[in-house]
């Protein structure tokens, strides 16, 4: 049977990127530090995907089995030796951390046998899969590195499918019914269920970035400062709906002017993600939405990256710097990165944040636009 091995055994890994694999014929070997999940997986050696809608429906995944990389790299070694792909879906943070792993196992793979295998990180990241390259890249020696070439193939991809947080107990997924995943290669790969290949990434995953992600970033902020618990909750508020769609207006400016994209079918691709988000079946916390607003404010994330285009651009971003104010008051106690943010403005302001984690000169006119929405909003919250 053919064989995938995937970094992340979470709600993502097992249902999305895994179960297309499944599907696709393949035996899935999930990697995860998780105990719990990789016992149950061996155990059950299948598990459900259900959909998050009306009418009740849901696939049964099988061939799936796990391997715990803190205990046992040698046998995640050994499913890289009988991999056609090698997959992960852990967030961008965790990169790092897997690529030694994975480079002792190309690096053997490399030396024994000629058979492709393909790279694929499936992160909610612009080049994530170039980031892991650059990774792998440095844990291998020099002999390693050049055997690579014809065997080992690293292509970016964007993904896209909205899976709550939801009880861990179970192997079973709750996802939404819509999804995408599109990866960027000229060669001829094998095929797998639901992948969308690409010569040109580019517009795919910053249309996708700067509306899925961007939209619903801004949804958890804005409902954040509003008091609500849910993204279907907060949209059910017309105000904020309307706030919601001006801002990706913004980011879909920026998309048609960078890429050519027809405005008419960006300004439905927008409606479409905003009725995607009211699904009330997937009951998606404000809270978990809006987690780690540090990433988020990161310099070519959701937020800031289409501000400062906009910026380069000529083009308006009032909505959007009102968006970042959001993420800044976004002081949820049980999230570090959150209160890590309210840290440094507290001690030094929010300009000093915006440096600090956005890289914005705080005597830029984002940094002033941005400060003064921040003030406005903290206003109205006290």
């Amino acid at each position: 049977m053919k064989q995938t091995i995937h970094f992340g055994a979470g709600n993502i890994g097992r249902g999305f990127i895994g179960a297309l694999f499944s599907e696709s014929g393949y035996h899935v070997t999930f990697v995860d530090v998780a105990e719990q999940v990789i016992n149950k997986l061996n155990e059950e050696k299948s598990y459900k995907v259900k959909m998050a809608q009306s009418q009740e429906e849901s696939i049964t995944i099988e061939n799936v089995s796990g391997i715990n990389n803190m205990t046992n790299e040698t046998d995640v070694i050994d499913a890289i030796q009988q991999a056609t792909y090698l997959t992960t879906a852990i967030g961008p943070n965790i990169l790092p951390r897997i690529a030694p792993l994975i480079a002792r196992g190309l690096a053997k793979r490399v030396a024994e046998t000629d058979d492709k295998i393909y790279v694929i990180a499936c992160e909610n990241q612009i080049g994530a899969t170039d980031i892991l390259k650059q990774h792998i890249m440095d844990n291998l020696d020099e002999e390693a590195k050049s055997q690579l070439d014809g065997k080992v193939y690293f292509f970016n991809s964007a993904v896209d499918r909205i899976v709550p947080i939801q009880d861990q107990s179970s192997l079973d997924v709750l996802v939404e019914p819509y999804f995408e995943w599109v990866v960027e290669t000229t060669e001829d790969i094998p095929s797998v269920t639901g992948m969308k290949m690409v010569e040109d990434l580019a517009p795919f995953i910053e249309r996708k970035l700067f509306t899925v992600n961007t939209g619903h970033a801004v949804i958890a902020y804005l409902g954040y400062l509003a008091g609500k618990s849910t993204i279907d909750e907060t949209l059910a508020d017309d105000k904020i709906v309307d706030q919601v769609r001006e801002t990706l207006k913004e980011t879909g400016a920026y998309l048609v002017k960078e890429y050519g994209i027809d405005e008419e079918e960006h300004l439905a691709y927008i409606n479409k993600n905003i009725e995607r988000f009211k699904n009330a079946y997937l009951n998606d916390g404000v809270t978990r939405v809006g987690r780690a607003p540090i990433r988020k404010l990161g310099p070519e994330d959701r937020l800031i990256r289409p501000a400062t285009q906009a910026q380069k651009a000529g083009l308006p971003y009032t909505n959007l710097a009102n968006a970042i104010a959001a993420a800044l008051l976004f002081d949820y106690p049980e999230d570090e990165e959150a209160m890590e943010i309210q840290e440094v403005i507290r001690k030094s302001g929010p300009a000093a944040a915006l440096k600090t984690f956005s890289g914005l000169p705080e005597d830029s006119d984002i940094t002033k636009e941005v400060v003064r929405q921040y003030e406005t909003l903290q206003a109205q919250k006290n």
